[in-house]
């Protein structure tokens, strides 16, 4: 079977299908994958009909609105994500981060097309960091709003309420979520039931409304109010807010038990409750400003409020640990410096922390909230980030299905014609929104992709500098061959990037101590792109002769390098590595800017505080430190 085939076919994941079953592995998609898409009926509707969009609610307008809403749901998050993308899996593992690398592995021999792609997935990445920010803000804080429907002197307690949940929730993330993650799909079932029963309810008492499902009420609307409509567009995106998540999440849960819970629950039930909010506005447009609580009895709008804000703190959990893992996964890549990254469950591999993106997070959010003061100005600043990663979502795809599945040149065209036009409409309703608060994403997005692009460039540039400066390792042995120094007890591990240059490392130990070891390890640590390695990929080994070892690494961009834990498999002479025995060597640059030919200055010197502020290679690649030794070296950039 070919790597493409293989790659296609990981996604399956029998495996874990035969383990857990398609039915358990679909009811725990619904706590991860589903709460940012599952909680949007909290305030699109709502947003869409505010009067900053001039949508006068009436009988034709409500049944526009709402058949733009179940088109976009059907072709966006359905056909395009659901059935098509989800196709699009890198050995099994979906999302951006994913997707870029597979198609980087792609496009090897057209470096050009290839950097341009890259570019595009870092800023498709570095836009969900934005959407990271927003989404726990506009969930919870439109969950509270609800205490104000049932009791309008609640209003003052809504936004002190709504940053003591999300306080709580990141303070308790060093903790970890895999205990409480377990009643996350119950929660999210009983969450879905309850909003279709609401929604039923209000159909039975107007079944005109589902004359929506009629793709001619959609587009009378968009010509009655020309731009008006089209700026509508850029609210009804929300309703397909956490699309991207389906398809990054894919790797937890498999192609297929995803695809179950949406096409037999959440889909459903979102259908239900946003035609029974539409319902609900055809006989009395004043429950526009806030139609999702307004469906709800008023006995019932306390328990809905609670259980509101549950899903949405799921729903914000669900988001966090995404931008957990694209961390890790743009530091495995090669695109942020190395960060401390704790693993909170010794069960689960995808359960990590990181703490300064957990704390960067907690003060976006807690600022969005104190400057917004309301889901629906929120509604303004959320859109930009999430319709300008599914458009570089869709640009992407349609690479890997003329690449990997050698589709017609003219199916691919008409397809991304098609999709593409679909996501130009919302992003460009969406840029409107830039004013009023579309600037925040994109600002945190630009940030992100600054700071991943000058990484990446950087690391380059060292890489280049200490070429010029290192000697070929091959002829610099030999000559230690015929004129060999002292050699002692032990061994020495010799990180390096570059297995035919010396390490500066070992010329500054050669230099000041004038030993070498018994064993010598050249080490390399590699990051493949595909998220995780085979253990028998894992170590690969050259003898040089007299001791001398050439050894390197791989892991996935999904994997945590644990350097020893990997070393456990070699044998030197029919025997393991005594690691008390055994002294790693690293070298430490000391970067200086300057104006050298390369990045500019201003570059370079952020390039040099993100080396400096990042974690060492001794706790990244999980090195005991009593038996590391460091020796500095100084490059100029």
């Amino acid at each position: 079977m070919d790597p493409d085939t293989r790659m296609m076919k990981a996604a399956e994941s029998p495996q874990m299908i035969k383990k857990h079953g398609v039915l358990a592995l679909a009811a725990g998609a619904l706590g991860v994958v589903y709460g940012d898409i599952g909680t949007s009926p909290l305030y699109a509707l709502q947003t869409v009909f505010s009067s900053e969009h001039g949508i006068v609610v009436n009988h034709d307008n409500v049944l526009g609105v709402l058949s733009l809403v179940f088109w976009s749901l059907l072709i966006v998050v359905s056909v395009k994500f659901v059935v098509f993308i989800m196709r699009a899996d890198n050995h099994g593992e979906g999302g951006i981060m994913a997707l870029m690398a597979l198609v980087q592995r792609l496009l090897r021999s057209n470096s050009r097309v290839r950097n341009a792609l890259i570019l595009l997935g870092l800023f498709g990445a570095a836009l969900f960091f934005g959407d990271g920010i927003i989404t726990p803000a506009i969930s919870v804080l439109s969950a509270m709003e609800g205490l104000e429907v049932a009791t309008p002197d609640l209003k003052p307690f809504v936004i002190p309420l709504s940053l003591i949940v999300l306080v709580a929730l990141f303070m308790i993330q060093r903790k970890g979520t895999a205990t409480v993650g377990i009643l996350f799909g119950p929660i999210m079932m009983v969450w879905f039931a309850v909003i279709a029963a609401l929604g039923v309810n209000q159909i039975l008492h107007e079944p005109a409304v589902l004359q929506a499902v009629n793709p001619y009420w959609a587009a009378e609307f968009m010509m009655q109010h020309r731009l008006e409509g089209f700026l509508s567009l850029g609210a009804v995106v929300l309703t397909v807010t956490g699309a991207e998540a389906l398809y990054a999440d894919m790797g937890h849960f498999g192609r297929q038990p995803i695809r179950l819970a949406w096409f037999s629950l959440v889909l459903p039930a979102l259908l239900l409750n946003y035609f029974g909010q539409g319902a609900l506005m055809m006989g009395d447009p004043s429950t526009a400003a806030n139609p999702f609580y307004a469906l709800s009895p008023k006995w019932a709008l306390y328990p809905m409020v609670l259980l509101s804000t549950v899903a949405t703190v799921i729903a914000s959990q669900a988001v966090i640990s995404g931008v957990y893992s694209m961390t890790q996964q743009a530091i495995q890549l090669g695109f942020l410096p190395r960060t401390h990254i704790v693993h909170t469950s010794a069960r689960e591999i995808g359960q990590i922390y990181v703490p300064s993106m957990n704390w960067s997070i907690m003060i976006g959010v807690v600022a969005l909230i104190l400057g917004f003061k309301s889901s629906s100005n929120l509604g303004w600043a959320y859109g930009l980030a999430v319709t300008g990663t599914i458009m570089i979502d869709t640009l992407l795809v349609f690479v890997v299905a003329r690449r990997m599945w050698h589709w017609n040149r003219g199916l691919i065209l008409a397809g991304l014609a098609f999709f593409l036009s679909i996501d130009l409409a919302f992003f460009g309703a969406n840029l409107v929104k830039i004013v009023q608060g579309g600037w925040f994403p994109l600002a945190i997005g630009g940030l992100m992709f600054t700071l991943m692009t000058t990484w990446k460039r950087g690391r380059e540039l060292l890489a280049r500098r200490l070429q010029t400066q290192s000697i070929e390792l091959d002829p610099f042995l030999a000559g230690l061959k015929a004129h060999p120094p002292v050699r002692v007890a032990g061994t020495a591990v010799f990180l390096t990037t570059n297995l035919d240059k010396v390490p500066h490392a070992m010329l500054h130990n050669l230099l000041h101590n004038k030993v070498l070891h018994e064993t010598v390890i050249f080490l390399t640590v590699k990051t493949r792109n595909m998220p995780w390695v085979d253990l028998s990929e894992r170590v690969s080994m050259q003898n040089m002769g007299d001791g001398f070892y050439r050894i390197t690494l791989s892991f996935g961009f999904k994997e945590a390098p644990d350097v020893p834990q990997a070393l456990q498999q070699v044998l030197i002479n029919g025997a393991g590595i005594d690691f008390m025995e055994t002294s790693f060597f690293l070298s430490r640059e000391t970067l200086i800017a300057t104006e050298m030919p390369g990045m500019a200055l201003w570059r370079e010197r952020l390039f040099v505080s993100m080396a400096r502020n990042g974690s060492s290679a001794t706790a990244f690649f999980h090195i005991p430190t009593n038996r590391v030794i460091e020796l500095g070296t100084q490059v100029e950039l």
